[in-house]
């Protein structure tokens, strides 16, 4: 039978028994030394007592007299074994300079040789030692007794080691105790830290916690999602690098507060909030986020959990595919108005009217064809020229009128590598998006569009202007902010989004008033500087009898019309934008179609 591995103590319990050990170390050893401190300083004690007993006696007058007698045992005796008592020395022995004793506690051991040294006190110096003798181990003093400078006779007085012992049992006892209670002490609050170290660590052990660790740091910084934890005062507890990247914090991020961050208010709003958050898009200066927040609560582990995700490139390709897809239904209106057209060309050839079936149809083909000429000339950018062809479908199938005003001018080359024309589709389509939504259902319901190139400036100029109601002044600055709109809810990103693309091309946004009432958006973008190729530039091709603006016009039945207005060979032609455009005319009869005029 097999018998499982036993799992490894965990880490509080390792620590625990690791605690009482070091304090029951730390308790023994400072008790010996507060036994073997007590036990020196008795035996310390011990040896002053005696060798002021020793001394004293050494220089009795009695003490002389009696050794120059013929029998000192007969005086010593009785006066030595009167100084021995309980608070005071153990024995106290009189002796010839030979060491024979004249006096001991013991009277067999009269007569008898000394046990010790004498050898110091006979040449006339106090000795004190600790040594065996006929009572055990004592400490004891030997002093000499003088006459007339001669050592007459030597005296030992001592106090046993026994003694000394007893003395420090009370005291042993209660070191004891005090090193009892000590460990006891000790032991009871390494269990109460431990116990609150074992909720923290969950009961892991050591290689528990060091691969969760290392999981952790591997989960943390493999994925390319933004994650930040917060604690209760809301502070950055825990940020990966994604998140680092995404909100562009530096290296001592870490116990900042959110509020100190420096990020946009929406953000830092989100972040703060006490309600948790899901997809919201939030905008950083050069970011659309995606941002998730869940509140943590647990015990004491309060914060909230933060993941980041970046939607700016997702939200570049969307506008891109905007514009394709704006292109494709511009196809197939197209398509429908062309079969439209085609079955019209065969009904007026079945009625007999060849002439005016031929010139139906080189009209219609001639303005679809002048739209796309216009557009493809005035912008090289492929990408922004199907924005734009795109956009005029929509418009016509809103019915609003699309102008691209005569001085747009974007020639192949001129955009720097730093101003990509994904970021021209966000700015320029979210404003156009934006005219095409206010213009609709007004009066004059057109969008007018410039997009051009001012090289003497050195800038990009994107303009946009609708005939709709406008911005009031309070909301010029409230309007560019995320969620700001007049449609309802779910909406007010375009524009935020505009801004950020902007700023992060160091250009500018304006918001003024348009030639026909309503609002009027202006983005500035600085360019490299770019050499001529031997043209005078985007004004070279719009000079005196070649100045043309293209728009769509709504004739009877949705179809467009484009008019193209030229200025006289050495003449300039009209300011403003009406004087660029002609109007639709009333359909002939039984034509089926619209017509325009150039004025």
């Amino acid at each position: 039978m097999r018998i499982p591995p036993t799992r490894p103590r965990s880490l509080a319990g390792q620590l625990f028994a690791m605690q009482v050990v070091l304090v029951a170390a730390v308790v023994a050893g400072c008790a010996l030394f507060a036994y073997a401190d007590d036990r020196g300083q008795a035996e310390e004690t011990a040896r002053r007592q005696t060798t002021a007993t020793a001394t004293a006696v050494a220089r009795s007058p009695a003490v002389v007299a009696a050794a120059r007698s013929e029998d000192p045992t007969a005086a010593l005796q009785p006066y030595a074994v009167s100084l021995v008592g309980e608070p005071g020395v153990t024995f106290v022995t009189i002796m010839s300079p030979d060491g024979t004793r004249w006096t001991h506690p013991q009277p067999e051991e009269i007569g008898r040789k000394y046990l010790g040294h004498i050898g110091a006190a006979r040449r006339g110096e106090t000795y004190s030692e600790t040594y065996r003798g006929t009572l055990g181990r004592s400490v004891r003093t030997v002093a000499p007794v003088y006459d007339r400078g001669e050592v007459v006779a030597l005296v030992s007085a001592g106090i046993t080691v026994e003694r000394i012992s007893a003395q420090l049992r009370g005291q042993v006892t209660a070191l004891l105790g005090m090193a009892g209670a000590a460990l006891a002490l000790g032991g009871a609050g390494t269990y109460v830290i431990n116990a609150r170290l074992r909720r923290h660590t969950h009961g892991m052990n050591a290689a528990e916690l060091s691969r969760m660790h290392d999981y952790h740091q591997a989960a943390l910084h493999a994925v390319r999602e933004g994650l930040v934890m917060l604690d209760g005062r809301r502070r950055i507890a825990l940020v990966n690098d994604g998140a680092r990247e995404l909100l562009g914090l530096g290296p001592g991020a870490v116990g900042t507060p959110v509020a100190a961050l420096g990020l946009p208010p929406s953000l830092t709003g989100a972040l703060l909030s006490g309600e948790p958050r899901v997809d919201e898009l939030h905008l950083t200066a050069d970011r659309v986020l995606v941002v998730s927040t869940r509140p943590v609560v647990g015990g004491e582990r309060r914060g909230t959990v933060v993941t980041l995700r970046d939607h700016t490139e997702l939200q570049a390709l969307s506008g891109e595919l905007d514009s394709e897809r704006g292109f494709s239904q511009a196809l197939r209106s197209q398509a429908h108005e062309a079969a439209n057209r085609l079955h019209t060309v065969v009904s007026l050839i079945e009625l007999g009217r060849v002439e005016e079936a031929v010139e139906f149809a080189t009209a219609e083909l001639e303005l679809a064809q002048v739209l796309t000429d216009r557009v493809v000339d005035a912008v090289a950018e492929p990408v922004l020229a199907a924005l734009l062809l795109g956009k005029a479908a929509q418009a016509n199938e809103r019915g609003v009128e699309l102008e691209l005003t005569r001085d747009s001018r974007i020639d192949d080359g001129v955009l720097p590598p730093s101003l990509p024309a994904r970021d021209l589709v966000t700015m320029l389509g979210n404003l156009i998006d934006n005219a095409l939504e206010a213009a609709r259902g007004t009066a004059v319901s057109r969008v007018t569009v410039t997009a051009r190139v001012d090289e003497d400036a050195g800038e990009l100029l994107l303009r946009v202007a609708d005939s709709g109601p406008g911005v009031g002044p309070d909301d010029h600055d409230a309007v560019f902010e995320r969620g700001w709109s007049t449609r309802g809810p779910g909406r007010g990103l375009g524009l935020a989004l505009v801004r950020q693309t902007a700023h992060r091309a160091r250009g500018t946004v304006a918001l003024g008033q348009g030639p026909d009432g309503g609002a009027e958006f202006t983005v500035r973008l600085p360019l490299a500087p770019v050499a001529p190729d031997g043209a005078d530039g985007a004004d070279a091709a719009h000079g005196a009898g070649g100045a043309h603006a293209v728009h769509a016009a709504h004739g009877a039945g949705g179809a467009h019309a484009v008019h193209a207005a030229h200025g006289a060979p050495g003449t300039d032609a009209p300011d403003g934008a009406d004087a660029a455009h002609g109007t639709a005319g009333p359909a002939p009869a039984g034509s089926g179609r619209g017509a325009g005029t150039a004025s």
